[in-house]
């Protein structure tokens, strides 16, 4: 059976769990990051047009500090459909979703012509610069760091015992960063080619630190989107063991 290990934070993992679960996919989890929330001082609402989110992660952070309230009622634009799905849960009612990138992040909300300033709670390892990326728009972004994802700095002996024993067929990986830490805790395992497990990426953009680091079975999702990974993981596993 093929055996597949999740690399996201809690509770996403959790989640991809019981989904691999649902597809007859053996896989176990090892987060490699812990969010951690930041004490940020936040703006009050009023004056902003609306406010962005590229991340569930925020919306967690600001309801674990009873901070939401006061944004309830902004026009809320989401990175993708997960992230839009987490705000309305959370009282949003006014949601917006992009297509799974800060690229289709950018884009809707230039297309909204919003007449004033966007509050962007967002972590503080970002991985694109939303305020930059609207500058061109004439939009401007006030950005508050409200989360911090911290990295593990070992993997455990048994993750460590699977990738020597080949017994990881695959790892999924859902960020730009958890590729990257993964590839510093386990890269004196990235010389044994013969013994790689396929990496499977969100995007290009995630897989961009695997290539670097010379992992060389790296699969893309055709779209970055929890249901995108899922079909990408079936896939994989259907050609390891037959339909």
């Amino acid at each position: 059976m093929t055996l597949m290990l999740v690399t996201r934070p809690e509770p996403d993992a959790q989640a991809s769990l019981e989904r691999l679960a649902a597809l007859d996919i053996a896989a176990i989890a090892n987060p490699l990051m812990t969010r951690q929330g930041l004490d940020a001082n936040l703006p009050p609402p009023q004056g902003f047009a609306a406010m962005a989110i590229s991340s569930t992660n925020a919306l967690r952070a600001l309801a674990e500090r009873q901070a939401l309230d006061p944004f309830r009622t902004l026009p809320l634009f989401a990175v993708g459909h997960r992230t839009a799905h987490e705000a309305r849960l959370l009282g949003f009612t006014d949601v917006t979703s992009a297509e799974g990138t800060l690229e289709s992040l950018v884009s809707t909300i230039a297309l909204a012509r919003l007449a004033g300033p966007i509050f962007y709670p967002a972590g503080k390892h970002l991985s694109g610069d939303l305020a930059h990326a609207m500058a061109p728009h004439g939009i401007m972004v006030v950005t508050a760091h409200v989360y911090e994802m911290v990295a593990e700095t070992a993997l455990p002996p048994a993750i460590l015992d699977l990738l020597v024993s080949g017994g990881l067929d695959a790892v999924l990986f859902y960020s730009r960063r958890t590729a990257a830490i993964f590839c510093t805790l386990a890269a004196k395992l990235a010389v044994e080619r013969r013994r790689q497990p396929a990496m499977l990426c969100l995007s290009e953009n995630v897989a961009a630190p695997l290539l670097e680091n010379h992992f060389n079975r790296v699969f893309l999702a055709d779209h970055p989107s929890e249901e995108a990974m899922m079909a990408l993981a079936l896939a994989f596993a259907r050609e390891q063991t037959g339909p």
